[in-house]
């Protein structure tokens, strides 16, 4: 199976090299479900995923993982792999590197950023990009205040900010929103919390950038019509008409069926959020709502046995290895480059 992968991917790569800089370029995003190495961080409580934890996770288990990611990312590229990938719930710069430089992606040329997050299981959220058509000019990670009714610190946000095949400046910011434990009620008000500082920015970078091109994208733990959205980050309707280059507009809206299920039900918690000037078709560099899709390889589902119809493929099922790629499913967009 590794050598048909390689053979693959050499051609792949072989055809990439005779085309000139193309018009399509595309940004994907995915949370990975707990992409954790089997070594123990001394800061921080990642007991679970080690060989003698509640999960066993073993090396064996940690590559397998690694190569089923990898293999996402391919086929999610098609005939060119996207320039852009954001990762949620990926544990620190060992599982990067070795993404990147040990699975079937090493010929790709990615390098990565990532945030240092004070999240207690040590999860953070990254951004792969290839340098020949992404410049990179800055990174930062955006430190948020700790739930004020329990205490617990949340994910950094990732700022990237760097250079398109255009030589406009693209802003990309990476979130992972505080999760639902403990009621999606009891925990709103952190995500937006977390949300209105995300929606400050984006004002920030509006105000002094005088074509601001900004992406926002992610595991946001709520639905397109969820209050994180309509009030705090503001985000209008595609459907409304007229753009307007100072607003925020969520190109995952309407999309079917979902990247995460429960209990038999979809929820759309993956997201693409763009400003409106990145949808203007008489820029260098645009999309369009119809360019966002949920990405349902046949390889990343499974039968839900007990609700029916079919779920994500995922790693673990409680402490279970079970074997598949993420308890999310990946979502992407394609951005036109103007000739």
């Amino acid at each position: 199976m590794r050598k048909v992968w390689f053979l693959w991917m050499c051609l792949l790569f072989f055809t990439l090299s005779g085309k000139a800089q193309t018009a399509r370029f595309r940004l994907m995003e995915y949370n990975v479900e707990n992409l954790f190495d089997c070594a123990h961080d001394s800061l921080k409580n990642d007991y679970e995923f080690l060989p003698d934890g509640l999960n066993r996770w073993t090396y064996r288990k940690y590559q397998d993982k690694l190569t089923k990611l990898a293999k996402v990312i391919v086929a999610a590229g098609e005939d060119q792999l996207p320039e852009l990938v954001a990762l949620c719930e990926v544990e620190n710069d060992r599982v990067l590197r070795d993404l990147t430089r040990y699975s079937i992606l090493r010929e790709a040329g990615y390098h990565y950023v990532m945030t240092d997050s004070p999240d207690e299981r040590g999860i953070d959220v990254a951004l792969l990009y290839q340098p020949g058509r992404f410049r990179l000019l800055s990174s930062q990670s955006i430190r948020l205040p700790r739930n004020v009714k329990n205490g617990r610190p949340t994910r950094d946000v990732l700022h990237v900010t760097g250079m398109l095949p255009t030589r406009d400046t693209l802003d990309v910011l990476v979130c992972h929103l505080p999760s639902r434990v403990g009621g999606k009620r009891m925990t709103q008000d952190y995500r937006k919390l977390v949300a209105g500082r995300v929606r400050a920015l984006c004002d920030s970078l509006m105000a002094v950038r005088q074509e601001a091109r900004i992406v926002i994208t992610g595991d946001f733990n709520d639905e397109p019509s969820g209050e994180v959205f309509s009030e705090s980050l503001k985000v209008c309707s595609s459907g409304e008409g007229q753009v307007r280059v100072g607003e925020l507009y969520n190109l995952m809206e309407g999309k079917t069926p979902g990247t995460y299920r429960y209990r038999g039900e979809w929820n759309l918690l993956d997201h693409i959020i763009v400003s409106g000037r990145l949808l203007l078709k008489e820029t260098g560099f645009h999309t369009a709502v119809s360019e966002a899709v949920i990405l349902q390889f046949p390889f990343l589902l499974e039968p839900d046995r007990t609700y029916g119809g079919v779920k994500p493929f995922r790693t673990q099922v409680g402490p279970r290895y079970h074997g598949g790629f993420s308890d999310h499913l990946p979502i992407r967009v394609d951005f036109r480059i103007s000739e």
